[in-house]
């Protein structure tokens, strides 16, 4: 049991260093403060909660792993090395299809309350 909470202080400690240390993590932070200002404000059904929260976790994970793998490219392979830019490109790319497919969502669930909002 111990060892248990151990892997749970390491992986809270994981979480601050890629908060604190990533802007990118920042950026997407920001996101999902508006956003869960805009369900507040539009009263978002218990199932778009769910569903935009699996969003916000998705993001931050994949841009987790991005950062873990940039990491690791970066000492394992300081110097230039074409292979490894493409291994840390796939990975930023990888974040990206889950941004643009977490907004897809975003539009579909607020494009309606902004309509109702707005007319």
């Amino acid at each position: 049991m111990n060892k248990r909470i151990k892997s749970f202080g390491y992986a809270w400690k994981g979480i601050k260093s890629f908060i604190s240390r990533e802007p990118n993590a920042w950026i997407h932070c920001t996101a999902i403060v508006l956003v869960t200002i805009a369900g507040f404000g539009f009263g978002i059904t218990r199932t778009e909660w769910m569903i935009v929260i699996l969003c916000f976790g998705m993001v931050l994970a994949a841009e987790g792993i991005n950062t873990a793998i940039e990491r690791l490219v970066n000492l394992v392979s300081p110097e230039h090395n074409p292979i490894a830019g493409d291994v840390k490109d796939i990975a930023a790319g990888a974040v990206l299809i889950c941004a643009v497919a977490a907004a897809i969502v975003g539009l579909i669930i607020f494009i309606p309350y902004l309509t109702r909002f707005l007319l």
